[in-house]
């Protein structure tokens, strides 16, 4: 049998990271990675950014330079016996450990219509697929106006091909923008020349004589040479729950990111955790939190025993346009603009009750830390409290 002091399963940015957490207090116990893909651990970011506007391939993989790593590549983790401390891989072989973590990730939400016709982007031999049909045609539709969506609708377009967005909502962001901010968005993206078809459901995907055809629930056609869905990410949970494992829409950590098995930790996408200046249970699938996550988790596996205070933030390039998000970043909360330059430069505040609880900050890049010393106070605040608040290159 094999024997690991540390086993991750999940070979992505948060293993990568927990890898790193542990030798800085272990430096010589041994670990083993299990990743379902042939590939070491890697950045999923440019998969939808830098790798469609020219950028090398080699910038997304991370090297791993630390001693005493088994990368099980290409193998994937079918159970787990928290009792015996024991994982089982697809050909039936059985490691021990002392210590485990689950970076399972997740998995792109996917349409019940139109298998094998609908492009969904999350891993790199998906974006390589994609790669090869946006080589070969020039139309195409993009399902969904949120994160993965607007970024593949700019991107594509930018690369010259004809774009059609559909998507439920009023406007583009609009689960994240305010609607004032999500109708300017909107209107920025017709004016690049993208066919925004807002309010629209897609219900079908299927062969046309000319190519694809989406059909749309008020009846519209649209025949296309390719169809990319981005419509959310489904956290990997089904192997933690069928060990016993507590899961809810993630697999549910304390603030040592420990499971309700304390030698089972669990970091990245599938974590679902309490953040303390939030005050509540979240779910985060971003690239900061993944690194943080699952540094912190290798940290504690090793013996740190330290908490997860980390509050992570994301971001975005749509055209020639940026933005970073810190904290609670909902629509749906009450928000405040304000406009340094209108449209080029902007602070977003987002309240509850007079607390500031998430800051998106449009075209602005150095104000991370401000945001998130904003967020830590109590309030209330007023939105004259807030103007020229934060500091604006």
């Amino acid at each position: 049998m094999n024997q690991y002091q540390y086993i991750i399963v999940g070979a992505g940015i948060a293993a990568d990271a927990a890898i790193k957490g542990i030798r800085r207090v272990d430096k010589t116990g041994s670990i083993a990675i299990f990743g379902k893909e042939p590939y070491p651990p890697y950045d999923r970011p440019p998969l939808s950014k830098d790798l469609w506007k020219g950028k090398s391939e080699d910038i997304i993989w991370r090297t791993i330079s630390a001693q005493h790593v088994e990368m099980k590549l290409g193998t994937e983790v079918v159970s787990i016996d928290p009792q015996e401390k024991t994982v089982k891989d697809a050909q039936g072989e059985t490691y021990t450990y002392n210590t485990l973590l689950l970076t399972t990730g997740g998995t792109p939400r996917k349409l019940p219509f139109g298998e094998g016709l609908i492009n969904y982007l999350h891993s790199f031999d998906e974006f390589k697929a994609l790669q090869k049909v946006v080589s070969q045609g020039e139309h195409f539709a993009v399902i969904g106006g949120g994160f993965i969506g607007s970024e593949m609708a700019s991107v594509l377009q930018m690369n010259g091909k004809k774009v059609s967005m559909l998507f439920p909502e009023k406007g583009i962001g609009a689960n994240v923008f305010p609607l004032e901010m999500s109708q300017l968005i909107t209107k920025y993206y017709v004016d690049q020349g993208v066919d925004v078809m807002a309010g629209e459901s897609v219900v079908d995907v299927k062969t046309a004589q000319q190519g694809i055809m989406v059909k749309t629930a008020s009846q519209k056609e649209l025949v296309v040479d390719g169809v990319i869905a981005g419509i959310g990410l489904i956290p990997n949970v089904a192997l933690a729950k069928g060990s016993g494992i507590n899961t809810n829409r993630g697999i549910v950590v304390d603030e040592k990111l420990r499971t309700n098995y304390p030698d089972i930790y669990a970091a990245g996408d599938v974590a679902e955790f309490t953040q303390p200046l939030l005050g509540s249970q979240i779910h985060v699938e971003h690239e900061d939190n993944a690194r943080m996550m699952g540094k912190q988790a290798g940290r504690n596996m090793a013996g740190a025993n330290e908490s997860y205070e980390h509050l992570s933030y994301f971001y975005s390039d749509i055209f020639d346009l940026g933005y970073l998000a810190v904290g609670d970043v909902n629509s749906k909360l009450e928000t405040y603009i304000d406009w340094r330059e209108p449209f080029k430069k902007a602070v977003v505040y987002y309240l509850d009750s007079g607390k500031v609880r998430g800051v998106l900050l449009w075209n602005v890049a150095n104000a991370v830390r401000e945001a998130k010393e904003l967020i830590a106070e109590p309030g209330p605040f007023l939105e004259s409290d807030l103007q020229n608040r934060l500091p604006v290159d």
